[in-house]
């Protein structure tokens, strides 16, 4: 009897007999299950937001925290750790005055190093000068090992050094250094948190607005969305004190932007869903269970393919990137459950009235109007190959731009903006042309530590070798190169260094960018053919086809290619910087996989739902895009535009990462999952589900 009322009431709308209401008792347990979920959610948060706050605890963004554990620079770290003291900070105090320091100046400089030696445990003889041979700067290395391991311990020693070592009247004082570098770059991703959060909800907030023209509306998948961003950042926090999963400033501020962007995405296709159903049934939370029903199977299969992508990570060497992975899944399988039950329970209580003004009546129909989707559908379909061979080259031009991407980014082009040490950097660069001031750190067997640093002072580019501490049959020492800090004179002398001294250890700041460079180059090698293995599976289980994920897969790579060229194309000329993060060719490629086949399966799970009714090929391909056209361009501007907020923050690699992220989305949602996925499905009729049970009659008509 229910089918047959709820089939009358399809056929004739608002005027046929409502639907047999259940029972009394099932009544109840239908009004009480919404709450019952809201509960729930209150309960999870109770518990959620305490820990969510500890996040920034276990947050860690020094260079040797990116490293490979196996790697030279790494090594060093650690057995400088437990040498005596435990790691040295080292710092190197600047004197600068443009036309030459004056006596004056060589006063301050001696009086303020002395003060610095008689309030501060120093390691080795008080500071002492080396001045530049123009006589413009007075350059004074300063190691301590007074704060140990502890990152607050060392930010504050550092702050110590800079409130003593002042300038002013001319006179240019920075405090730089490895020491001084880790302290500023800690601060800036200590400060991205707020910013970010903040900056991201404003967002999303205007732009639901923009789709939803609602006063209610949009704070609903708003709310769940910050829901589900305080229960990853809780379990991220587990997973850390658990496993040990590394938990670094970028990764939880790019986790905070998928919750939001992915999950808003799919907050739009369980709305729009909705919507539909409450025109069909007359209560909300039988119009929902039918909207889940009909929706949960892509959204699961999306987040699904998206998390699989993200966790293939794990594979990498990088400890940035292989925490990236969990992290960011953690991220969007929150966001899928958060939008699968508390956005539905909030949605159901507050009944057709959220939508208001434009409130879907029960039996009513949208109104009839041309759409800018069924019109592009048309258009395609009367000129597929054209529109297929025109998109691919575009994206061909486009990709011609990776050849103009700068070279490796250098530390001192690390910030948008120019913290101490980086100024420090720039000077010592300058007025010491001829010499280093950022020493290579060494750690060999105690045994053999005489012959390692005889065999390090012959070593081509060496200009000295100053010994270090000695404990538990180790020794380090610290060599000094001719070349300027991360050179290729320097490179070249450190690689002559671990081509020599074996059995010893080579680190310092500019052999962790060497190892970091070199850990990315085999992660590309190990990840991405992984990702595309594990994207391209899941596809075939959901869409049960072999040619239709062929077709995702090898547009969102063109996508990346593309939007990486465009990067290479502005980068430079465009935003200024200085080279390009070593790490952004994988991370850009994990997420414009996973996030373009996100959108890939809204088309394709609505053209197979199409087929699957009895559509013609081309019917249901052009009824998918119809249907769908209007959510996955709303998802895509959402998911490019909370990405683009990367672009205001002050770290180079940050921006990059979200401009290349955001402009790649932007192509998948305009031009590929627009055009070319459309005039691929209609050139490739019921092929395109070749070899399921779609695709076995191949003839199938138009």
């Amino acid at each position: 009897m229910r089918a047959a009322a709820q089939q009358q009431t399809e056929a004739t709308g608002a005027g046929a007999a409502p639907p047999e209401r259940p029972p009394g008792t099932a009544r109840r347990a239908i009004r009480s299950l919404p709450w019952l979920v809201l509960a729930l959610w209150v309960g999870v948060l109770a518990v959620a937001v305490p820990l969510s706050g500890r996040l920034g605890d276990v947050q860690r963004d020094g260079v040797v925290d990116y490293l490979p554990n196996s790697a030279d620079s790494t090594q060093v770290a650690r057995v400088q750790a437990d040498l005596p003291g435990g790691q040295a900070t080292d710092l190197v105090l600047v004197y600068h005055r443009d036309g030459g320091l004056t006596a004056a100046d060589r006063a301050t400089a001696a009086a303020q190093t002395a003060e610095i030696a008689r309030t501060h445990r120093l390691t080795g003889a008080a500071p002492t000068a080396v001045p530049s041979a123009d006589g413009s700067t007075l350059m004074y290395p300063v190691s301590s090992t007074e704060p140990g391991q502890d990152t607050t311990a060392r930010s504050d020693y550092v702050d110590g050094i800079r409130s003593i070592a002042t300038g002013g009247h001319g006179l240019t004082v920075k405090v730089g250094g490895p020491g001084a570098l880790d302290t500023d770059s800690g601060e800036v991703y200590d400060a991205l948190g707020g910013p970010l959060l903040y900056t991201t909800v404003l967002v999303v907030a205007v732009l639901l607005i923009l789709i939803y023209r609602s006063p209610m509306l949009w704070l609903v998948p708003l709310i769940s969305a910050g829901a589900a961003d305080v229960l990853s950042m809780a379990v991220t926090y587990g997973l850390n004190r658990a496993f040990g999963v590394t938990v670094s400033g970028q990764s939880s501020g790019v986790m905070t932007i998928l919750v939001f962007g992915v999950g808003t995405g799919y907050a739009l296709l369980l709305v729009a869903r909705y919507r539909e159903e409450l025109r069909r049934t007359e209560r909300p939370y039988d119009a929902m269970r039918a909207a889940l029903r009909k929706a949960a199977p892509a959204i699961l299969a999306s987040a699904g393919t998206v998390a699989a992508g993200m966790l293939c990570l794990l594979a990498a060497d990088l400890n940035s990137s292989r925490g990236m992975g969990p992290t960011a899944a953690v991220g969007v399988l929150g966001a899928l459950l958060a939008m699968t039950t508390l956005l539905p329970a909030l949605l159901v209580v507050l009944g057709r009235r959220v939508f208001w003004p434009l409130i879907p009546a029960h039996g009513s129909t949208p109104k009839e109007r041309r759409g800018a989707f069924t019109a592009i559908g048309r258009g395609v379909s009367r000129r597929p190959v054209a529109v297929l061979a025109g998109g691919l080259v575009l994206l061909g031009a486009l990709a011609v731009g990776t050849l103009h991407l700068p070279g490796g980014l250098k530390q001192q082009d690390m910030f948008s903006s120019r913290p101490d040490s980086i100024a420090a950097m720039e000077i010592v660069g300058k007025a010491y042309p001829d010499r280093s001031a950022q020493p290579i750190a060494v750690v060999a067997p105690a045994a053999r530590a005489a012959a390692a640093q005889d065999a390090a002072r012959a070593t081509h580019g060496v200009t000295g070798v100053r010994p270090g501490r000695t404990a538990d049959g180790w020794s380090e020492f610290f060599v000094t190169t001719a070349a300027p800090p991360q050179s290729a004179g320097e490179t070249a002398a450190i690689e002559d260094l671990r081509g020599t001294l074996h059995g010893s250890y080579v680190g310092g700041t500019s052999a962790q960018q060497i190892d970091l460079r070199s850990a990315d180059r085999r992660d590309r090698a190990v990840v991405i053919p992984l990702t595309l293995a594990a994207v391209l599976l899941v596809l075939v289980l959901l869409l049960r086809a072999l040619v239709a994920p062929l077709v995702l897969v090898a547009a969102v790579i063109a996508v990346w290619g593309a939007a990486l060229g465009i990067g290479g194309l502005v980068f430079g000329p465009l935003f200024g910087f200085g080279g390009t993060d070593p790490g952004l060719p994988l991370l850009s490629f994990v997420f414009l996989v996973a996030l373009g086949v996100d959108y890939g399966i809204f088309l394709m799970h609505r053209m197979r739902e199409e087929s699957l009714g009895g559509a013609a090929p081309s019917s249901a391909t052009l009824g998918a895009l119809r249907s769908t056209g209007g959510v996955i361009t709303s998802a895509g501007v959402v998911l490019a535009a909370t990405f683009s907020v990367l672009l205001n923050m002050p770290l180079v690699q940050l921006a990059e990462l979200g401009f290349v992220i955001a402009v790649g989305v932007l192509l998948d949602t305009f031009l590929v999952r627009t055009f070319l996925v459309t005039s691929a499905s209609l050139l490739l009729r019921r092929h395109i589900w070749w070899p399921g049970p779609l695709g076995a009659s191949a003839r199938g008509g138009a």
